[in-house]
């Protein structure tokens, strides 16, 4: 049974006095070791990262950039087993891995770009013989804390964004998935990255704690559950360090009557329970606008799921794989099997679909006349369970959504231009979608949403990452003629 181990500059190391297991969830068998780091490990990574700051950054912007022109050749070209390395220890099917590692590679393509990202302001002449100049300077060492749910892209969209800016990372990947943050780490280095500048640490809270207490990580970039960000951001804030922290999230899909029915049903059904439902921007609950048309889109959901084929992600023929693990497939479980208990309508209920094996499989769900204050509303279940809420009217839809704890992302669906740009103007949630059902951003603009669904003031990748991982100077310099006085002893003013 393989052990996995670190990636610290370069070398693969770990102590494997403690270990988890890596499962394949569609077996249910231990498939390999990971090594849990210890707090010194932890600080060997990051003295890895703090070692290689100084040259990585005087590394020219022009070479910067080669190395993510040959990173998303390399992905490219690697991307069949990097999918597979996927599907093996997270459980989705294959197309759906492959399409995660293409929005990763959108960020790598954005960061190749960094030539034009890093440029500063310049203004000439602001007072007689003064001029003043801005520059983007790398923070320094940044730690990047990623989920199970996407073991390449959200990696990719956190250490490509940081290191383009110039900085050098140490990337703690889930323990439940981690063997593909070591491919990235390896094709990195392939395509010329120095060793040291990424990092990667295996483990649970323990090596967390060390990232948040590290005097020399400057900065934390996090995706996780909300109780978790929040815990993230405080923590790393009170230790100074610039915070970015994704949370959980509670995506509402708002169908109005004049819409396209059929569209909006296959537009749910692919939203709510694709990669099981374990997807931050996964469609959870489906707003109706009146009954007849709540009626309606049951009915045609109902039908769609009866012919979806759940099974091993390696089998071209699965729409759906399993779950991560058992533990998290029973919890998931447990919110359908106490909805009805709760006053809703248990239309589908996939927890008495039966699968053969020990994979950690769980049918869809959809529950009809959810409401507010129901477990299986309030809370993120992360998996193929779609909520049903009736309301009566626009109004009711958009009261529902933004009164919500949670503000990741939403959508509508109608045919009326009109409801749409005013859906838009009222929504208070990050992402939207108009007659889009998952509307995750393209790598040119940034990621992130509102409320309990972001801690801290920068969105991830694209952009705003680029204003997360550097400090901005501002330089005003004057070069004044010799025989001129220097000496003024009253505040400068530019006249």
């Amino acid at each position: 049974m393989a052990l996995i181990r670190h990636h610290i500059a370069g070398t693969a190391t770990g102590d494997d006095t403690r270990t988890g297991v890596v499962y394949d969830p569609a077996t249910g068998a231990v498939q390999h070791q990971v090594v849990l780091a210890s707090a010194d490990e932890t600080a060997a990574a990051v003295a890895a990262a703090a070692a290689a700051l100084p040259g990585w950054r005087a590394t020219s912007l022009i070479k910067r950039a080669d190395v993510f022109f040959r990173l998303r050749q390399l992905l490219v070209e690697r991307s069949d087993d990097l999918a597979a390395i996927i599907t093996s220890e997270h459980g989705k099917v294959l197309s759906d891995a492959k399409g995660e590692i293409s929005r990763g590679i959108e960020n790598v393509e954005f960061a190749a770009g960094l030539v034009h990202l890093l440029k500063g302001e310049h203004a000439e002449q602001v007072s007689r013989g003064v001029d003043v100049h801005s520059v983007k300077q790398p923070v320094g060492v940044v730690a990047c804390i990623t989920p199970f749910n996407f073991p390449v892209m959200v990696p990719l969209w956190m250490t490509a964004s940081a290191i383009a800016c110039g900085n050098t990372v140490v990337l703690k990947p889930s323990e439940k998935d981690p063997s593909a943050a070591l491919f990235l780490a390896r094709l990195y280095e392939e395509a010329g990255l120095p060793a040291g500048v990424l990092n990667v640490v295996q483990g649970d809270k323990v090596a967390v704690d060390a990232l948040l207490e590290a005097p020399e990580v400057r900065a934390v970039s996090f995706v996780g559950s909300t109780p978790i960000a929040q815990s993230i951001y405080e923590r790393a804030a009170a230790h100074g360090k610039r915070v970015q922290a994704l949370g959980g999230a509670k995506n509402h899909m708002v169908v109005m009557p004049d819409a396209d029915l059929d569209g909006a049903a296959d537009a749910a059904v692919s939203a709510a329970y694709g990669s099981a439902g374990e997807r931050c921007m996964a469609v959870s609950v489906l707003v109706a606008v009146g009954d007849e048309v709540a009626d309606a889109l049951v009915a045609k959901v109902a039908e769609r799921v009866a012919g979806l084929t759940i099974g091993a992600g390696t089998d071209a023929a699965s729409e759906m794989g399993p779950l991560i693990t058992g533990e998290h497939r029973d919890k998931v479980a447990s919110y359908v099997t106490g909805a009805a208990a709760e006053g809703a309508t248990v239309v589908v209920d996939g927890t008495r679909q039966d699968f053969p094996g020990d994979g950690f499989f769980l049918g869809v769900s959809l529950v009809d006349h959810v409401r507010p204050g129901m477990k299986v509303y309030d809370d993120e279940i992360f998996g193929p369970v779609l909520s049903v809420v009736r309301v009566a009217s626009y109004e009711e839809a958009v009261e529902l959504v933004n009164t919500s704890p949670f503000a990741n992302g939403t959508a509508v669906f109608t045919r009326d231009g009109g409801t749409a740009r005013q859906f838009e103007y009222d929504i208070e949630v990050g992402m939207v979608g108009v007659n889009v059902p998952i509307p995750v951003p393209v790598g040119a603009f940034s990621f992130g949403g509102w409320r309990s669904s972001l801690f801290g003031d920068s969105h991830i990748y694209g952009p705003e990452s680029f204003h997360f991982y550097t400090r901005s100077k501002v330089v005003t310099s004057r070069w004044p003629d010799p025989s001129e006085s220097q000496i003024s002893l009253g505040f400068p003013s530019n006249h």
